[in-house]
Parts: C-alpha cells; sequence; structure tokens
C-alpha cells in the first residue's frame, strides 16, 4: 500500500450497529461493541488504538442500543479524537449498507473501517494514511475453529482471491470507489468484496497476532483468558 499525503485527513469508521444477536440475554440491554474484556469496551480499546496510531477522526454507526454508545463515548474527546455518529434505522442496514450511508462523513479519500465487535492487537499505525492498490485491502487472520472454511485467500502478489485459506478479520483500508454505483439501503459487504476480488482490485495480508470475533459467549470466554482476564 502506498501512503496518502500527510495533510489528508486521516478517518476511520467502526462499525458498532449489530445487534449480536448470538451473544442474547447480555445484548439485550448493552450493544456488542460495549461488552468489556479485561475490563473495558471493545470499541474503547478500538478508540484507544486508533488514537495511539495517529488517527483523528471517527466515524461510528448505531443502531441496536446506539444511544448507549454515543452516552459512554461522547464527542471522543476523552481519547483525543473526534467522533461523529452515523444512525441507521432500526434493524441497520448490514455492513456495506451501513458504510454506503456513511460515505459523505467519511470523504472521498480511502478509510480504516474497523468492525466494534473484535479483539485484536493489529498496529493500526501500517494503516495511517494508507492508499490500498486498488479498491481495498483486508486484513486476514488464520481460520479460527468456528469458521474452518475461511473467506478468501491471498495470491503471490498479495492480491486476494477466492478460496477460504484466510478469515477477514473485520479491519480494512477501503476506498469510497469500491461502493461507487451501490443503491443505499440493506447490503451486506461479503457480495462487494466477491465482486472487487474478481477485478483483481483487493488486496490483503495475513496477520498473525491477537485475534477473537466476540460473537458469541464461548468467544466472549476465548477472549477474556486471551488477555489474562477470564471474568
Amino acid at each position: 500500500m502506498e501512503k496518502t499525503p500527510e495533510d489528508r485527513a486521516v478517518k476511520a469508521m467502526i462499525l458498532a450497529a449489530g445487534r449480536g444477536e448470538r451473544l442474547r440475554p447480555l445484548t439485550d440491554r448493552i450493544p456488542k461493541p460495549l461488552i468489556e474484556v479485561g475490563g473495558k469496551a471493545l470499541i474503547v480499546r478500538h478508540l484507544e488504538a486508533l488514537a495511539a496510531a495517529g488517527f483523528s477522526e471517527v466515524v461510528i454507526n448505531l443502531a441496536w442500543l446506539g444511544e448507549q454508545i454515543k452516552a459512554a463515548l461522547g464527542n471522543g474527546a476523552a481519547w483525543g479524537l473526534s467522533i461523529t455518529y452515523s444512525e441507521e434505522p432500526p434493524g441497520a442496514l448490514e455492513t456495506a449498507g451501513g458504510i454506503i450511508q456513511a460515505l459523505p462523513l467519511l470523504g472521498d479519500h480511502p478509510f480504516v473501517m474497523i468492525s466494534g465487535d473484535i479483539l485484536c492487537d493489529y498496529p493500526l499505525t501500517r494503516l495511517r494514511g494508507a492508499a490500498p492498490h486498488g479498491h481495498g485491502h483486508l486484513i486476514m487472520v488464520d481460520n479460527p475453529a468456528h469458521h474452518p472454511g475461511g473467506d478468501f485467500a491471498i495470491d503471490g502478489q498479495s492480491r486476494l482471491r477466492s478460496g477460504g485459506g484466510l478469515t477477514f478479520s473485520g479491519i480494512a483500508v477501503l476506498d469510497p470507489a469500491l461502493f461507487a454505483g451501490l443503491a443505499p439501503g440493506r447490503r451486506a459487504l461479503r457480495p462487494v468484496l466477491e465482486n472487487a476480488i474478481s477485478s483483481r482490485s483487493l488486496s490483503g495480508e495475513h496477520y498473525r497476532g491477537l485475534w477473537t470475533d466476540v460473537g458469541t459467549p464461548d468467544r466472549l470466554t476465548e477472549a477474556k483468558n486471551q488477555i489474562g482476564h477470564g471474568d
């Protein structure tokens, strides 16, 4: 990936609109990104990592119990960040739909996307101001036990290709051009990525560090154990 000029705004988007069905009843009263691991909410861990990596502006999409996220994070000043919220209708817009709605807040340059329900220690400084070769650059991880089939593979030129060699971590640099011509509304991200892969316009890298998708009670326990805080 190339680096964009330093005077460009550095923006990130945290996906925080999901219902968290598989974590019910916990997520009946608290949105998944506010679930604590090691005494700290997942989304707070992302904000701390973004601030430490030199990011300045963050967009967060909201739907289920979104008012709790706004109340907890405010305008982001506590982390030296500026937070803007993209509020979605009941039921949310899925990942691509949420990004498309937020594009006016994200601007014309590539931005970093992070899923709000993962625990990961990927060094985000690598992505600050990065411009992907093509329409996106995805951080891939080893296939976890709950997703043995994986998502995509990486070829010798760091291009993503079809095949389940690795799992998408939920962290990426995306160019707004990836969503060009797509109408607003509910839309999943997977088909958008597959279309880009078919035109060889997505790259990827394999990250082997800490990563957990906190999507079920068992995986929440795993995440707590990974950072040495099992309660």
